[in-house]
């Protein structure tokens, strides 16, 4: 019986460990990236994100919970202006602040997730002109930590957000492309 014990702990040890270097080989970095191509100008999509008041008609995640509590502070737009949000568990909680904004060409983001997990990224949205329209491209940077890798074996981080960023950027497709 002892026997029998000490081989399934020991398996047990095995299999973990081998886990764990699975995990801390996987790469450090990550960046997420959808782009879409509107009619019109680069201004309209500029007014769209640089302004994060802006950001609740296209936004993906503005939807989801109608109780959110939502701040903004700094700027009224560009550059220190910061949005927070506290919602159910959908949106979580957390603080974007626009940390560079060149008219018509991009907008950076620090964005900070503090709920229902901890992380911080970098999001850029950058605006290209092409023969009357705007090719957009919606970026999302970051580091994994040990959790976010060992999640990242589950679950494909790039499908799930990037597929929040398309919906995004349709959205704000409609609302560029309709003069809004």
């Amino acid at each position: 019986m002892k026997k029998a014990i000490l081989i399934i702990l020991g398996l047990f040890i095995l299999v973990v460990g081998v886990l764990a270097i699975v995990i801390a080989t996987r790469p450090d970095d990550y960046t997420i990236s959808r782009s879409a191509s509107f009619a019109g100008p680069p201004e309209r999509v500029f007014e769209q994100v640089n302004d994060l008041r802006k950001w609740k008609a296209w936004s993906p995640w503005a939807k989801l919970d109608p109780e959110m509590k939502e701040t903004y502070s700094g700027q009224e737009s560009g550059t220190g202006s910061t949005y927070t949000w506290a919602g159910n568990n959908e949106v979580g909680e957390g603080r974007m602040t626009i940390i560079d904004s060149r008219p018509y060409e991009a907008v950076k983001i620090d964005l900070e997730f503090l709920k229902p997990f901890s992380s911080k990224t970098l999001t850029e949205f950058s605006m290209k002109p092409d023969s009357g329209k705007t090719n957009v491209t919606w970026t999302m940077s970051g580091k994994h930590d040990m959790v976010s890798k060992a999640f990242g074996l589950f679950i494909d981080m790039d499908n799930m957000v990037g597929t929040d960023f398309e919906k995004g950027l349709a959205q704000m497709k409609t609302i560029v492309e309709s003069g809004q």
